[in-house]
């Protein structure tokens, strides 16, 4: 081994110190993106679920779209919006969800507003059986 210089010691100990913030700000943003991406999916799926329900609802499919949408993902209803509209002479029903995904990872939620984020679904209206 060859010895060290006098000048060199404490040399990691100084860039560790400063290259460990910056590190560590990037994990939490690409934790943050993973959060919002994972809301997204789940927006979509709430959207699936919020057209289904409202195509086979029998009177009022905007209530058994906004029940369905908000039971059918772990998203906080607070921040769920849905609009259904009936098409094509009643034989299509359309649902749109918004969602405000909010940013609260630490230090990352501080610099990020909430995303936006929707989903939207088409199903065709299922006739009651008599």
């Amino acid at each position: 081994m060859s010895p060290t210089r006098r000048g060199d010691r404490g040399q990691a100990t100084v860039e560790l110190a400063l290259v460990l913030p910056l590190v560590a700000v990037l994990v939490l943003l690409v934790l943050q993106a993973g959060l919002v991406v994972r809301d997204h999916v789940l927006v979509q799926h709430a959207a699936r679920e919020a057209a289904r329900a409202a195509s086979v609802a029998d009177a009022d499919r905007s209530t058994a779209a906004t029940r369905a949408a908000a039971r059918a993902a772990d998203l906080d209803a607070g921040r769920l919006r849905v609009s259904s509209t009936v098409s094509d002479g009643g034989e299509r029903v359309a649902v749109h969800v918004d969602y405000r995904s909010a940013t609260e990872v630490p230090l990352v939620g501080l610099l990020l507003p909430d995303v936006e984020l929707g989903g939207d679904a088409v199903m065709r209206v299922e006739a009651a059986h008599r």
